[in-house]
């Protein structure tokens, strides 16, 4: 179990797979290149997704979590940049899953695509429906569930970015200086990871995962008006929280409420669940996984490893034919 060491919490640079999914076709690795001047502008509307497949050794058989949930959340962020839509949801399904197989992921493996403007248009000019490339690319991506990790978070001097300035419901590139501003600070000083509070000083969200508290047995997160990412992960959390019959609320969250709560736990893609074992030097708890995120994340890793048959529907296998879309 960790106690606060940041790089405890590294990402390895991963060795590149054979293939990627660009500009509507797979092409081998070393022939996705572009000329270094449409390199910068490119990236200023860029969106992507983060999405998880899990290996299910019994079955033989690779699991993309809620694949269609991210391909819409994928959509959304194109079209809140106003770059037209290149692929269906039913095109990037199909690249996605040929993909995997083609990778030759047989292993719990993350897959990204990114959305950009297929010109390179200036940031101070006016773009309107231009054209989006597209790019998929996958990757070994161990699960981090039942590792007993525990982060040791701070809450930042940073302000969350606000609807109004840059929307944080689009998982745009851009959007992402606002949360390294939070990694870099809480690394600096000596935190696993950051909390970021949003202009009204309410609690937002971690630096790149959601976040959710347990008092008195309810458990609580920011509303999507608090300036959160529209988490995929989260609202499965909740679904399964309640389930589980933990009351959940959707509410405004103080920051002194971080120090006083039972249990705390990021949530998200890459992140999984983590719980939070301090804030601030406040320590959660008994400083350790509570009982209900315990209870929490043996639920999640069933549901994602194809053991849950009542959220089957949540999971698009890979090797399976099951046809284009997600089942």
């Amino acid at each position: 179990m960790t106690t606060g060491d940041p790089k405890a919490f590294a990402q390895t640079p991963p060795e590149h797979p054979p293939y990627l999914w660009w500009a509507g076709r797979q092409v081998p690795w070393e022939s996705a290149t572009v000329h270094v001047t449409q390199v910068g502008w490119t990236a200023i509307s860029a969106v992507f997704e983060g999405i998880r497949a899990y290996w299910n050794e019994e079955r033989q058989e690779l699991n993309v979590f809620r694949l269609e949930e991210h391909l819409k959340r994928f959509a959304q962020s194109i079209r809140f940049m106003r770059m037209a839509q290149t692929y269906s949801p039913q095109q990037l399904t199909q690249a996605i899953r040929e993909l995997f197989r083609a990778n030759g992921l047989r292993e719990d493996a993350y897959c990204q695509p990114l959305a950009y403007m297929g010109r390179s248009v200036p940031g101070y000019l006016a773009a309107d429906d231009v054209p989006s490339e597209v790019f998929i690319t996958t990757r070994a991506a161990p699960s981090n569930l039942g590792s007993a990790r525990l982060l040791h978070c701070c809450v930042s001097s940073w302000v969350r970015i606000s609807d109004n300035v840059m929307p944080p419901r689009a998982k745009a590139i851009t959007n992402y200086q606002n949360s390294r501003y939070v990694s870099n600070e809480a690394r600096i000083n000596g935190y696993d990871a950051g909390i970021i509070l949003n202009d009204q000083g309410k609690v937002a969200e971690g630096a790149y995962a959601c976040i959710v508290i347990v008092r008195d047995g309810v458990a609580a997160t920011p509303p999507r008006s608090a300036g959160i990412l529209e988490s995929i992960t989260l609202a499965s959390v909740l679904e399964l929280l309640g389930e589980m019959g933990v009351p959940v609320e959707v509410r405004d969250i103080d920051r002194t409420e971080l120090y006083v709560a039972d249990e705390a736990f990021l949530c998200g893609t890459l992140i999984e669940i983590a719980p939070i074992g301090s804030v601030d030097r406040y320590q959660v708890g008994d400083g350790a996984m509570g009982p209900v995120t315990r209870a929490l994340e043996e639920r999640f890793t069933r549901v994602v490893r194809g053991q849950d048959p009542g959220r089957s529907h949540w999971l698009t296998p890979v090797h399976e034919s099951v046809g284009v879309g997600p089942r």
